[in-house]
């Protein structure tokens, strides 16, 4: 059974977002996403400063399985990206809520947080 934290939004495409930032939030994917592709080897980070508008690929995973996109769910500004996952993309598979964030975006519209899922709803979704 994959980890779902409470404290998140999820989308549909599996990545997680945490809005404890404010207007800045950080990105990453579900624990039930990374247990789907296996070991990772390899994340395609974004750049600081590229503006992203919700549903945009964000990065890339791979694994040796295959490779996947990974989606901003919110519109804003690329403001940090998790350097260690360059060096070691195993992060994601063993802390993907901690260590294993991928990107923070600085939010320009806050409204599309409420596309998102909460908890209770990816846990359904993933039934």
């Amino acid at each position: 059974m994959s980890e779902v934290k409470d404290n998140l939004k999820y989308t549909q495409e599996h990545e997680w977002i945490n809005t404890d930032g404010g207007n800045i939030v950080t990105i990453g994917i579900t624990d039930h996403a990374q247990n789907a592709l296996g070991d990772l080897a390899f994340v395609e980070l974004p750049e600081i400063g590229k503006q992203v508008s919700k549903g945009d690929e964000v990065a890339v995973v791979e694994s040796v399985k295959t490779a996947s996109e990974v989606y901003t769910p919110v519109s804003g500004e690329v403001v940090e990206v998790n350097e260690a996952l360059t060096d070691n993309p195993g992060l994601i598979n063993t802390a993907p809520y901690d260590n294993g964030w991928i990107a923070k975006v600085k939010l320009s519209n806050a409204d599309e947080l409420n596309d998102t899922m909460d908890a209770a709803a990816y846990t359904q979704h993933i039934s």
